[in-house]
């Protein structure tokens, strides 16, 4: 039983709105669907941080959640900036069980088990510049419900693993509430999507202040999702 994760696969089955036309996306929906098949086995977990789905509202973006329920793995999902159709979980919860995508399951203001680690997350939001300063409300209401998944996972005696949408750390710009949340509760191992194509070569993929932030987006990773097993043993 093995657990994967890669975010960003903006998919657009109900949309016309392909990522083709972008440098590194050619045929990235079949590639998405060969790796899945190849390394992937029912049973084995795939986290993936956002952006999803193109789709606007759930009718659209109905037949994206069709596609992965058909892979193998169980997928857990969290919000991405471009996932527009995110409702409340119970309403996503009752839609995916009344479709029958039952490999689907919703993170936000929870967690999930992986054997002694629990899986925890939420999107985040965008980070502060120099001389600027980043939407406080927001932030701090991500930053609550990151808290929140943490402390779930700690009352389950499970060690936290965090998986964002957005990175806390990115060049010189800094999530600091969400990056005070990582640091209070111990976390070792921080992984994030959000970033595409050269800006990639100023994301953080290593070792900062004790925390790993590792890159998953699905550029990133050549469409193939990262096998994170051996790290969490």
């Amino acid at each position: 039983m093995a657990i994967f994760t890669i975010a960003d696969l903006h998919l657009s089955f109900g949309v016309d709105k392909p990522m083709d036309i972008f440098g590194g996306w050619s045929d990235y929906v079949k590639r998405i669907e060969k790796s899945f098949k190849e390394y992937i086995k029912n049973g084995d977990t795939v986290v993936i941080p956002g952006d999803i789905s193109w789709g606007i509202n759930l009718l659209e973006a109905k037949p994206d959640f069709e596609f992965l329920n058909s892979l193998p793995g169980e997928k857990i999902l969290l919000k991405g900036n471009h996932d527009y159709w995110w409702e409340t979980k119970t309403k996503l919860e009752r839609f995916f069980s009344e479709n029958g995508y039952d490999t689907l399951k919703i993170l936000f203001n929870n967690h999930y088990r992986y054997k002694d680690f629990g899986i925890c997350g939420t999107r985040g939001w965008i980070n502060e510049k120099k001389g600027e300063t980043a939407d406080k409300k927001v932030l701090m209401r991500e930053a609550a419900r990151l808290e929140t998944s943490i402390k779930l996972a700690l009352s389950d005696s499970l060690k936290p693993v965090v998986f964002l949408h957005y990175p806390p750390i990115y060049y010189n710009e800094r999530n600091y509430e969400i990056l005070e949340v990582l640091h209070r509760y111990g976390i070792k191992k921080c992984f994030y999507g959000h970033i595409h194509g050269s800006a990639q070569n100023y994301a953080i993929d290593g070792i900062v202040d004790g925390i790993d932030f590792r890159l998953i987006s699905a550029d990133y990773l050549k469409f193939v999702p990262l096998d994170i097993t051996d790290e969490l043993e």
